[in-house]
């Protein structure tokens, strides 16, 4: 797959997110990481969080210096227990607290993507995985912990590192979960004429 004559642009500074579009064979002209405030509002639910995260994150790049015409694409992964929105981790106490709660039960990673079309369209989607962790004992808790896999990672944790041996089962997209559904990005990247 290749992208058309029109350039992409995208709004994120995470490698993971690059890694996956290169699977497809889709390479961005131009990064442009979107310094946004990613505070959630009182009261928002975790899907309403991702969409707008990643409409924010989009209108942030076109402010940055995307070229005119370019297409700019960008996502927001969102882990949540329940109607909580679970934090990506800096802290090793942070940490500590998101496998507490998702250990033994069935969580969601919901992805939020937006495309804003060369001529000025945005389109968003939002993409949902369930994912059940394993009862996580002490032991597993503090090994997991001392990789530091978990640094800056939504929910506590990274599936496509070390804690894809704590994942019992999963619904939905794969992709999604590390950072981007691949499906729906290069549905929405065809259906607007910008992949051949």
């Amino acid at each position: 797959m290749t992208t058309t004559a029109h350039q992409l642009v995208l709004a994120s500074a995470s490698p993971r997110r690059l890694d996956l579009l290169a699977q497809i064979g889709i390479t961005p002209d131009l990064v442009l990481p979107a310094d946004i405030d990613e505070t959630p509002r009182r009261g928002e639910l975790p899907a309403d969080y991702a969409r707008r995260m990643a409409l924010e994150k989009a209108a942030a790049a076109a402010t940055l210096g995307a070229p005119d015409g370019a297409a700019i694409l960008a996502g927001d992964t969102v882990v949540a227990r329940g109607r909580m929105i679970l934090p990506k981790t800096e802290a090793e106490s942070e940490a500590r607290q998101c496998l507490d709660l998702l250990s033994g039960r069935r969580h969601r990673v919901i992805g939020g993507i937006a495309l804003r079309c060369p001529d000025g369209r945005i389109v968003s989607r939002l993409v949902t995985s369930r994912v059940t962790m394993k009862r996580l004992s002490a032991a597993e808790t503090d090994a997991y912990i001392a990789t530091s896999d978990w640094q800056g990672k939504a929910g506590g944790y990274a599936i496509q590192g070390l804690a894809a041996a704590l994942i019992r089962h999963i619904e939905g997209s794969y992709s999604n979960i590390v950072g981007f559904s691949l499906y729906d990005i290069a549905a929405m990247l065809r259906g607007n004429g910008l992949l051949r």
